[in-house]
């Protein structure tokens, strides 16, 4: 089954991302200069992409679409399943086929799924260090512009979940928000009024909660809270809202914070700060 994603061209993100490192487009651009003048045009390789950390994949199949998008008849095996956690030394992906369009297409391949893998190995890590089956991991819109939709993935599958994917889905007032509106409760109640279905309230005080529910919020967003705040905050809610800790949330703090009965913890670093995957790909000529 062809890779989709909801909202996210792959054609696209393949062309765009093949151009640039081409420089198409640039005068002199359009051509992998190196490959063009080393590597006679009906060359053939093999290759093989392999791990050399302990990873949670993600990325494969738009890897895969980088190398037939230069060799459409080129021999593409994945090996491991998306989201699969595989030890160093695992082979990914074989491939077979024109060794320039191999090699045009080596680093833009390299580069997604090292860097899509990293985020779900990271996310992975927290959701082992949360160890709490009752409250949900969520990302953050803390992403590269134009990668979103990869990156969410990514975090989906490290085990994790997506908060809203954009300015459109949801309404998420924060402290700019209140301060144009006066109030917590008048910033909410504006969005109701608007006819906004998902109301997140993000709130930093215990006395914030009530007005933020009164007025018709969805959904409260426990900023910067301290582990017995957060506990004080649940039992005020009651279960009337789902409860979400954000803030001051690293791999030593996680667990204390799920533990207190919110719904969901969210990281911002999960797509902001996680490092790459160290994933190579080496060749035989054929």
């Amino acid at each position: 089954m062809a890779f989709q994603l909801s909202g996210f061209d792959l054609s696209a993100f393949v062309r765009d991302t093949l151009d640039e490192d081409l420089g198409e487009g640039l005068a002199g651009g359009g051509r992998d200069v190196t490959s063009e003048s080393v590597i006679p045009a009906e060359a053939r390789f093999a290759g093989v992409m392999d791990t050399r950390d302990a990873i949670h994949v993600a990325g494969l199949p738009v890897a895969a679409a980088f190398f037939r998008a230069l060799d459409p008849d080129m021999s593409v095996d994945l090996l491991v399943e998306e989201g699969a956690s595989v030890p160093a030394g695992t082979d990914l992906m074989r491939l077979e086929g024109n060794a320039r369009a191999m090699l045009t297409a080596e680093r833009s391949a390299l580069n997604t799924v090292q860097h899509l893998s990293g985020i779900a190995t990271m996310v992975a890590e927290y959701v082992r260090a949360m160890d709490n089956p009752g409250c949900t991991l969520l990302d953050t819109r803390k992403t590269i512009p134009g990668l979103r939709m990869l990156e969410k993935y990514a975090v989906r599958m490290g085990g994790g979940s997506n908060h809203r994917m954009g300015l459109w889905d949801a309404a998420m007032i924060k402290d700019n928000h209140v301060l144009v509106a006066g109030s917590v409760g008048e910033a909410v109640r504006r969005a109701v009024e608007a006819g906004v279905k998902d109301i997140i309230c993000e709130v930093d005080r215990i006395d914030q909660i009530e007005p933020a529910l009164q007025a018709g919020a969805t959904r409260l967003l426990l900023d910067n809270m301290e582990p017995p705040i957060l506990r004080e905050a649940v039992a005020l809610v009651a279960g009337r809202v789902p409860t979400e800790a954000s803030g001051g949330i690293n791999l030593d703090t996680i667990r204390a914070k799920a533990a207190t009965g919110v719904d969901y913890v969210s990281v911002g670093r999960l797509t902001q700060s996680a490092p790459a995957a160290d994933i190579g790909l080496d060749f035989t000529p054929l």
